[in-house]
């Protein structure tokens, strides 16, 4: 097994485990382990015993070419999507952590244009649950789910000179940060399109786990019938 952040390909924090098996001994050049196999992986792993223990592989295939995107490269026009009215912005900002808060205060005072993802989360604070607010601004956007009430859904936040603006995800924003193409065709409803990314898979991530490590395998198998 190994994991692999979609965040290597597309500017999207998406963590995932891959399990390859393979019959038969692996090439060496792609086993001996290395960055994908993360301290949890390990520990996985060591829990294994007998046959099972003795048959791992720590697979440790090429890294990724690297990204070359942010998620403002990712998004729509601002002319072309729906913003929240201000008092639900207001309301957003105000469900934010004092950590939080400071940093988007910090945002606006320093002026220019800054793009960050937006989830709302329940957290445990002193006993109760609280909803929050919480933001990035590392140019990546938070992990895309399935749309299972507002909560589910990610927000984009904007800090441009001072002013803060809010809006929902877009379906197409979405299926980009998924790595498909322009030319993917999306269902019509905006559930079903946000359910396509929530429950996909990095495309991108696919073609370097294809380059990396399963052809490499296809090619290492004797001729058919040897």
């Amino acid at each position: 097994a190994i994991e692999a952040d979609a965040a290597a390909f597309t500017p999207q924090s998406r963590p995932r485990l891959f399990v390859i098996a393979f019959r038969g001994e692996a090439p060496a050049e792609l086993s001996g382990g290395g960055a994908f196999v993360t301290p949890a992986v390990a520990r996985a792993r060591d829990r294994l015993e007998g046959a099972a223990r003795a048959a791992w592989t720590d697979w440790s295939p090429r890294a990724p070419a690297g990204r070359n995107t942010q998620l403002a490269d990712l998004l729509e026009p601002d002319a072309a999507v729906a913003w929240n009215p201000p008092d639900l912005t207001r309301s957003l900002v105000g469900m934010m952590s004092p950590g939080q808060a400071a940093r988007l205060e910090a945002l606006r005072a320093a002026g220019g244009r800054h793009v960050g993802a937006l989830f709302r989360r329940t957290r445990r604070e002193e006993g109760r649950s609280v909803q929050r607010a919480e933001a990035r601004f590392d140019g990546l956007a938070g992990c895309l789910r399935t749309p299972r009430g507002g909560s589910s859904r990610q927000s984009i936040i904007v800090v441009e000179d001072g002013a803060v603006r809010t809006r929902l995800l877009a379906p197409r924003e979405a299926a980009r940060l998924m790595g498909l193409p322009e030319t993917y065709v999306l269902p019509r409803g905006v559930s079903a399109a946000l359910h396509v990314a929530g429950d996909g898979v990095c495309v991108p991530a696919v073609r370097w786990l294809a380059d990396a490590i399963l052809e490499p395998l296809l090619d290492a198998l004797p001729p058919a019938g040897v």
